[in-house]
This record gives structure tokens, sequence and C-alpha cells, in this order.
């Protein structure tokens, strides 16, 4: 049964998240799986991804795998899927044959993620629901410094969801830089792999850094705590976007 690699870009605003609901909400899973369904004779194929995106959280290069019954060429199942989605706010940027035992999920050495904050007096209009609003002024090179003491590898218990399934919370965190660009303010963040909500907790913390509600050391103090009661908020979903995976053997896109 031949393997195809996705990558895929998507609006998730309208979606309960990646993965498919039990209760029949709208995902991007679905949405995917019944436009392959139209290649695959009618039957459902079950659809994976490198990272399974909340509601509201949106992609520029998600990859997923898809299994199919017949043999098409990957620029055929780009072109079809892109034709199927419509009019849902989901696309197929590229496609690649993958060895039959690939996963997007499981062969995934490292996933990047940007959170985008507009950090100005008026509220947006042309980015509404793709950034968090956040009007005082923030002081982005106090949240870089601070960020800065979270590298590496550690229990990030208190930057983890009471709801998040993870056998453990020990995590390396490879990058996460902060950076102004003129009202922007926007969160790098890379890892092999990252907890339910860890980004958008270590984000809120980070923010009371930048409005100097706390000290530079507080998020390392949390950290060191194990505490999630400890940490800032959680940010809200429609500032993050999953930027890339990244696999040891490169898949031939096209």
């Amino acid at each position: 049964m031949p393997r195809y690699a996705l990558m895929v870009e998507y609006d998730g605003a309208p979606f309960h998240g990646w993965q498919r609901q039990a209760d029949g909400l709208p995902s991007v899973q679905q949405v995917i799986e019944e436009a392959a369904a139209h290649l695959n004779a009618g039957v459902v194929p079950v659809v994976g991804a490198a990272g399974r995106t909340d509601a509201g959280v949106h992609a520029e290069a998600q990859v997923a795998e898809l299994d199919l019954e017949a043999d098409y060429a990957p620029e055929r199942v780009r072109e079809a899927l892109n034709f199927h989605t419509r009019p849902h706010p989901v696309s197929i940027l590229r496609a690649a044959r993958a060895p039959e035992d690939w996963s997007a999920r499981f062969a995934c050495i490292g996933r990047a993620y940007r959170y985008r904050i507009l950090n100005r007096r008026p509220r947006p209009a042309l980015e509404a629901g793709r950034v968090w609003h956040v009007q005082a002024r923030l002081d982005a090179d106090a949240m870089h410094e601070a960020a800065q003491m979270l590298l590496g590898k550690h229990d990030f218990s208190a930057y983890r969801a009471a709801s998040c399934q993870a056998k453990d919370a020990l995590r390396t965190l490879d990058r996460l830089d902060v950076s102004r660009y003129a009202d922007a303010v926007e969160f790098h963040v890379e890892a092999r792999s990252f907890l339910h909500h860890q980004v958008r907790n270590l984000v809120g913390t980070l923010v009371q850094v930048g409005q100097g509600k706390r000290p530079i050391t507080w998020p390392r103090s949390v950290l060191d705590s194990r505490d999630r009661a400890r940490a800032g908020q959680t940010a809200p979903p429609e500032g993050l976007t999953f930027l890339a995976a990244r696999y040891a053997e490169p898949l031939d896109w096209v």
C-alpha cells in the first residue's frame, strides 16, 4: 500500500484542532481524510500528523502521512486533495512518496512553532484571529533573557496542561527566542517534541516578565518548582502556528 507524506497549511480558527473528534465537531484530520476517500475507492483512510495542534492553532507546514490503495504520482495526490478539501481553509502545499514504515509523528526529530503577539493599543483588523492582542508595551529583551534560562533538558511539569497525557514531563527545549518587529512580538520555539500546551504556557509566563510584573529569573524558578499553579496563564491559541517538522531522511517533495 503506497504511503505519502503531505505538507499541509491550514487556518485553525474553524476547527476543533487537528485530531478527528468523536462528537463530529470539525477537525483538520477529518477534512483531509474525507478528501482522501475520493482517491481510495470511497474508503476513508487514517491520516497521522507530526503535531496534533489544538483548537484554533494554525499551521504553515504541518506534515502528515496518508496510505492509499492505488499508486498515484505525488503531484496527482496533492492536486486531488486540494480539489476535494475545498472550501475548507486547508491546503496541501507539497506531497512525496514515503517508505511504507515511515511515520510523520514518530520519524520527526524536530518541531518548530511561532507565537505572535500584536503589541499595540488598537485592536487588530487584518490580523484578527492570527495574534494575541496585548495592549500594554512588552519588554521583548527582558522576555528573551528570561527565555534563555529555560533552554536544555528539564522537567517541564510547570508548563504542561493538566490534561497532558505524556508519560513524563522531561523535554529538551532547543530554542526559545523572543524578538520585536515594530508592533509585533514573536516567539520562535523548537524542540524534538512538546508537552500539551507547553508553548502557550511558556508564552503566558514570559509575558508577565515583559509587562514588568515579574523578574527575569521568575520563569526559571517556576520551571524548577514543577508546579503548574505557579506559572502564568495559557496564552490563547490564535497566536500559535506550527511552522515545520524536521526528519533525518529527506523526502522528495513536489
